[in-house]
């Protein structure tokens, strides 16, 4: 396993494994203002809880989620190795990663900076296939068979998310008709609360495991003392959950704006729906090993409550915004990834 000695070594041998390495996180820290922040919007937009005690219950739940997974399957974090092959020339390969990282931190900040929930678990498949294009010049370097996983959970988790929220929503409001409203709402605040942790542990089961193994590539390219299939370290697990939170804590405000209130005007009993639809999606998605986007499956949970109650509740003026975005994203960032790669193999 590899140890932090070993790879502050691989550091100072390496200054373009340093960037490589800086950009990633940089990539993190960007998952953490846009999809981390989904897991506790909609228990922030109904104020069960308030955006600071968010935070430290996403940065809790991002930790745990990523650890339990790693240590229960690396399934994720596998197909994402899997899925490109930048060549033999390990140090092309190296660029080339960081060229893509580039693309996806430039996309991640322009989502970030209009509020809009983009998901980086797509800018960092289409960011790595793009610069795998680049490096080989065809699709040799594309696993089909593992990027296959990607289009089956983008549809999986859409429908998923979007059928269990509206079928729980339905489910709640026909068994609790005749209760208490006063007593039901802060039943359903104090469930709220539990669905956002639990959305915020499966963020760090998904979007966790996606950039570890991706900086765990990047090392593995430098120095060649990691290999996919082996044991992921404590502190790699640990630098990632804490730059999420970081990310979360600094620029997650927007988002959960976005999603929480603007999407969708819910009540507590609503927003407590999406929150466990949306963690069984994800919870699914992980054992079956597919990548999916916690943003899209969130997103998906919060509509499918929402028109459950009301049609006309849900802004589709914004959730159409959303969509497009996610639809531009593959094309958007594959090409900046591969535009750069070209030109940082021509400069490095």
């Amino acid at each position: 396993m590899l140890t932090l000695g070993q790879f502050f070594e691989a550091l100072k041998a390496n200054p373009l494994l340093a960037l490589a390495m800086a950009l990633i996180a940089g990539t993190i820290f960007v998952n953490g203002s846009t999809d981390a922040a989904n897991s506790i919007a909609e228990a922030v937009g109904t104020r069960s809880i308030s955006f600071r005690k968010a935070v430290v219950l996403a940065a809790i739940g991002d930790f745990s989620g990523l650890v339990f997974m790693t240590f229960v399957s690396t399934a994720v974090a596998d197909t994402i190795n899997s899925m490109v092959n930048f060549g033999d020339d390990n140090h092309a390969a190296l660029v080339a990663l960081t060229a893509a990282s580039v693309g996806i931190v430039v996309w991640g900040v322009a989502a970030w900076q209009f509020g809009i929930p983009t998901s980086e678990s797509h800018a960092l498949i289409a960011g790595l296939t793009g610069a795998a294009i680049a490096v080989h010049g065809n699709l040799d370097g594309v696993n089909m068979s593992e990027w296959s996983k990607v289009i089956w959970g983008l549809v999986l988790s859409t429908v998923m998310g979007f059928a269990l929220g509206w079928c729980l929503t339905r489910a709640i409001r026909w068994l609790w008709a005749d209760s208490d409203y006063r007593k039901a709402n802060e039943f359903f605040g104090k469930v709220q609360v539990v669905g956002a942790g639990f959305g915020a542990f499966m963020h760090g089961a998904q979007d966790g495991q996606k950039f570890m193994s991706t900086a765990m590539m990047a090392i593995a390219l430098s120095a060649g003392t990691f290999e996919p299939g082996e044991s992921y370290p404590l502190w790699i697990m640990v630098a990632c959950a804490t730059i999420m939170a970081s990310g979360t804590a600094m620029g997650g405000k927007k988002i959960v704006k976005t999603v929480g209130t603007q999407m969708v005007s819910m009540e507590k009993y609503q927003g407590a729906a999406a929150s466990l639809s949306a963690g069984f999606a994800l919870l699914a998605s992980s054992l079956w090993g597919l990548p999916v986007s916690t943003t899209h499956t969130k997103s998906a949970a919060i509509m499918g409550s929402g028109a459950s109650k009301n049609m006309r509740g849900v802004n589709w003026g914004i959730a159409k915004d959303m969509v497009m975005t996610w639809v531009m994203t593959f094309p958007g960032c594959g090409l900046i990834g591969f535009v750069l790669a070209k030109v940082f193999l021509a400069i490095f």
